[in-house]
């Protein structure tokens, strides 16, 4: 009796995923109809001469004006041509240039079927770029693959409906809310990850008690200083209490740094201890702590290049626009150097919890096994 090899069943599992995808963001490439907002195809762009601009800050730049033809594509005046104007900078700061083919929102068609370009249609990349991303998880990683988008789909919805609460409720705070969304992310993406095992409940151990005890720390620091060099005003587009929403986000910063380095230094003692059973707690311990300081300076330069890539546009903006170094930091970076801070305390301080905790829980279940 044959029997057909597993790992074939799984490359045409793959196969058959991929295609699916390829057909769905080709459909998505045609589903203009579905749309009620009126679509349009671009089907020739005429550019006119460059028009050469100067700030009272010597900040050149030239706009150039499009004249476009269309032709619409969904809605009941589907197949009519139209014509459309467009002006954009070189720099492309807040407008973009556009090209024959693509596809357009557009305002209501007057009389003389002149309209307006409300956006381009984004729905195509998005589709191909999230296709691209899943395939790959799904060849590389399989079912591992597939437990991380679920875990990431399912942290989406609690962070949909933890921001519905917040709006619901007219008076209430929001670090309290996300401190305990916080807890049920921790927990549920490393259930699916992990599974319900002992390494996970030690890997949420140890990164609840960093995170948290990084937190503690800030808020203590805030209190001694008055919270001096706090400009919250820096916080762009806040419509409530800026301190509870920095608080927050600091803190979901800080859990995700945490939750990677705590997941990297349980899983490798697990391995240590199925390597070597004997290892003694205090070996653990070591061990840990030494796998934290290897993996600890990767991940504060993560957080530092992810702040430079959020704050780098803004900061050009304000140099370029008259202000000094000092406001520049002031007004959009000390917030993020604040909150890098924070997180890298909680990198720091997570080495020896981590360490700890997972020394005595590991070593507490290899002697029960023994005395059994």
């Amino acid at each position: 009796m044959n029997v057909k090899p597993k790992h074939s069943a799984n490359w045409w599992g793959t196969l058959g995923c991929v295609l699916f995808g390829g057909l769905l963001v080709l459909g998505v490439a045609y589903d203009a109809p579905i749309y009620q907002r009126p679509i349009a195809k671009i089907t020739s762009v005429r550019n006119e001469r460059p028009v050469k601009q100067q700030d009272e800050f010597e900040n050149q730049d030239a706009t150039v004006h499009q004249r476009i033809n269309a032709v619409l594509i969904n809605t009941i005046h589907k197949g009519q041509k139209i014509t459309l104007s467009n002006t954009y900078s070189r720099s492309g700061a807040m407008d973009q240039p556009y090209r024959v083919g693509n596809q357009v929102f557009i305002s209501k068609l007057t009389r003389g079927q002149q309209s307006n370009i409300k956006g381009p249609k984004r729905d195509t990349v998005v589709a191909l770029l999230t296709w691209i991303v899943i395939s790959l998880l799904f060849i590389f990683m399989r079912s591992a693959g597939f437990m991380a988008l679920l875990s990431v789909g399912l942290n989406a919805v609690l962070f949909f409906l933890a921001i519905n609460i917040d709006l619901s409720l007219k008076n209430g705070n929001v670090f309290v809310i996300f401190s305990l969304i916080s807890v049920v992310f921790a927990a549920l993406t490393l259930w699916l990850v992990l599974g319900w095992s002992r390494q996970m409940v030690i890997t949420l151990t140890a990164t609840l008690s960093g995170t948290a005890l990084a937190i503690v720390i800030s808020l203590l620091v805030f209190a001694l200083t008055h919270e001096r060099g706090m400009h919250y005003e820096g916080l762009q587009y806040v419509t409530t209490l800026p301190r509870p929403l920095f608080l927050a986000e600091t803190l979901i910063g800080s859990l995700g740094a945490v939750m990677d380095e705590s997941t990297d230094i349980v899983a490798t003692l697990f391995e240590l201890q199925a390597e070597r059973p004997d290892v003694s707690r205090n070996q653990l311990f070591l061990s840990g702590r030494n796998v934290g300081r290897s993996i600890m300076g990767p991940l504060i330069n993560v957080l530092f290049l992810i702040f430079v890539a959020d704050t780098f546009p803004l900061t050009l903006l304000y140099l370029k626009n008259g202000n000094n170094w000092g406001y520049t930091y002031m007004m959009n970076m000390s917030m993020g150097v604040i909150q890098s801070l924070i997180s890298g305390l909680g990198i720091v301080l997570a080495i020896p919890v981590v360490s700890f905790v997972a020394s005595r829980l590991m070593k507490k279940r290899v002697m029960t096994d023994d005395n059994l």
